[in-house]
């Protein structure tokens, strides 16, 4: 078993001093806390991966492809490799758990 609490990755994710913690990798997943503050741009481009997207906090927009919506605490999103996406309007700090399949290269 591998068990994480929320408050030590966000120690160790600030302490590293980047948006990204990749804190889980294993042969057919990838698992991290992303991180944008208020107002702060998201300068993500496209994966080669799928992923799926898990708010824990803050509340913010969110484009993939051509679609857009409203997110926050509890929200989840689904990806597909390689479609555009970002986040926006982040009104408040934004914590979200990102799972790649397969793991992010």
């Amino acid at each position: 078993m591998k068990a994480f609490r929320l408050d030590e990755l966000e120690t160790e994710r600030a302490a590293n001093e980047g948006a990204y913690l990749q804190f889980l990798r294993e042969r057919n997943m990838s698992v991290g806390l992303y991180a944008l503050d208020a107002g702060e741009q998201d300068p993500q481009q496209p994966h080669g991966q799928d992923e799926v997207y898990f708010v824990v906090s803050g509340r913010a927009a969110i484009t993939v492809g051509m679609e857009t919506t409203q997110v926050a605490r509890g929200s989840i999103v689904y990806v597909p490799a390689g479609v555009a996406h970002k986040f926006h309007h982040i009104s408040e700090d934004l914590r979200v758990l990102v799972v790649f399949s397969p793991p992010e290269s």
